[in-house]
């Protein structure tokens, strides 16, 4: 499947990552997920301008979509090493449903603020282990790395353009049907999702859930940060991934202003909003089309000339140039890809959720404090300015990175892993003496037979209890 009759490496297509058990209703459910996320965002936002006609109160309710998205990645993730990936999923689906409609009772019969930010708090909070048990998952259902990789960039697009559908349907919903028929289409998105998810019997999870008490989940997150700091290649993955909020999350956050200063409608605000997304879509589209190893040796190079294009914009050039501009630096993005590919495959099987919600928290606040800064920096700038002012600074740390990046340790880490998957496949003996099989249909090491992850010296093994 991942080799030619020359011996050389095959990319897996996106139907052999369709075709796979279990996959389908599980990228379905997802997909479901995130259209509802959008548009309970969308209708909670409509809700309170029409109760309250400020625009600080709707900025508001985003505000309260995210940080408590931070908090539930961050705390409850480790949930999903303590129980099956897809019970967390199906529990926190229908959890977040049943609040779905404790907000549809709210809206229906008060026009209490605090109330509906409440709830909107506390579904967006037990919605983040979601994220976490969806990645977990992910890696039991393609125990081979290629396929692995293949499904986890078909994830990333397919997030991509979901939250642009989630946004343009969830405008439209609200505005022909109106907020209570858009919530409850919500409640169904869940309630499918569950249900989605229920009718699988996912593959047997490479990694023993544990039976630690659930009070020590505050120990679980500094288990998940020793994990990291313990190796140096999980550091500097996670490193560059934060290192490059700024330079991404800029051109989003003064869209609107640079659009309107520059045009004098906000027509073309939307347009460059949408430009490094459909830049990022492009992106993955391409560098996916290349073999996993291939993809990695891109990572730094890709990241170093991801902010030179947004450069572009400090001399205020046309619109028509500058949506170009930020397109192409959407497009390098497309570094991510593997990078998130690699150190979910670096973490050992029973730390990912707590590892995985770690780093996905912080990824998530980092981000958040980057729109704030670049919004900052326009206010006593311009939106131009903005966006070259940190379009340098994230140049000048990924230049630093760059020269402190651990090339060699990287490359031997993603080989090694990938040459456990050719040895798994061949049937070839291990070098402790034991035999490697491919699991059901030839997709990889069989999770009965040992962890996904090969030993590696800059990742001791963890036990269960971290």
């Amino acid at each position: 499947m991942v080799r030619g009759r020359d011996g050389a490496v095959v990319v897996p297509s996106y139907t052999e990552v369709l075709r796979a058990p279990v996959f389908l209703p599980v990228f379905m459910a997802a997909t479901l997920s995130t259209w509802g996320d959008y548009i309970a965002r969308i209708t909670i936002a409509s809700v309170v301008f029409a109760w309250t006609g400020s625009a600080l109160a709707t900025a508001a309710t985003f505000a309260v979509s995210l940080v408590p998205s931070i908090l539930g990645r961050a705390l409850l993730s480790p949930l999903c090493d303590r129980w099956p990936a897809r019970t967390v999923m199906v529990g926190t689906h229908l959890l977040r449903a049943l609040l779905v409609l404790a907000l549809i009772a709210t809206v229906s019969t008060t026009e209490s603020l605090a109330l509906v930010l409440s709830i909107v708090f506390v579904l967006e909070f037990v919605g983040g282990p979601a994220i976490t048990a969806g990645q977990v998952l992910l890696t039991d259902i393609f125990p081979d790395r290629r396929l692995y990789a293949r499904a986890f960039g078909l994830n990333t697009l397919a997030t991509q353009i979901n939250q642009a559908i989630g946004l343009a349907i969830g405008g439209v919903i609200v505005g022909v049907i109106g907020d209570t028929q858009a919530l409850l289409l919500d409640l169904a998105t869940f309630v499918l999702g569950a249900a989605l998810l229920m009718w699988i019997t996912p593959p047997r999870s490479l990694a023993e859930t544990t039976e630690t008490p659930l009070y020590s989940l505050a120990g679980d997150l500094a288990h998940g940060w020793q994990q990291i700091r313990s190796s140096r290649v999980l550091t500097m993955l996670l490193l560059l991934s934060l290192a490059s909020a700024l330079a991404i999350a800029a051109p989003e956050a003064v869209a609107l202003p640079y659009g309107t200063q520059h045009s004098g409608s906000s027509s073309w605000g939307g347009l460059l909003m949408a430009a490094p997304i459909l830049g990022a879509v492009v992106g993955v589209l391409l560098i996916a089309r290349l073999p996993a190893e291939r993809q990695f040796r891109l990572v730094m190079r890709l990241a170093v000339l991801m902010p030179l294009p947004l450069l572009a914009t400090i001399f205020e050039p046309p619109l028509p140039v500058v949506w170009v501009a930020w397109f192409l630096s959407g497009a390098l993005q497309c570094y991510m890809l593997p990078l998130q590919s690699a150190f979910t495959l670096l973490v050992p099987p029973t730390m990912r959720g707590r590892v995985f919600g770690l780093a996905g928290a912080m990824s998530v606040g980092v981000t958040g404090v980057c729109f704030l800064a670049a919004g900052w920096i326009s206010e006593h700038t311009s939106a131009a300015a903005a966006v070259g002012i940190c379009a340098v600074i994230t140049l000048g740390v990924l230049v630093l990175l760059a020269a402190r990046w651990p090339r060699d340790e990287v490359a031997d880490s993603i080989e090694a892993t990938f040459r456990h998957d050719a040895r798994s496949a061949d049937g070839q003996v291990d070098p402790d003496g034991s035999t490697s099989r491919p699991g059901a249909g030839g997709l990889g090491p069989d999770p009965r037979v040992g962890p996904e992850v090969p030993t590696d010296p800059l990742m001791p093994r963890q036990g269960s209890g971290g």
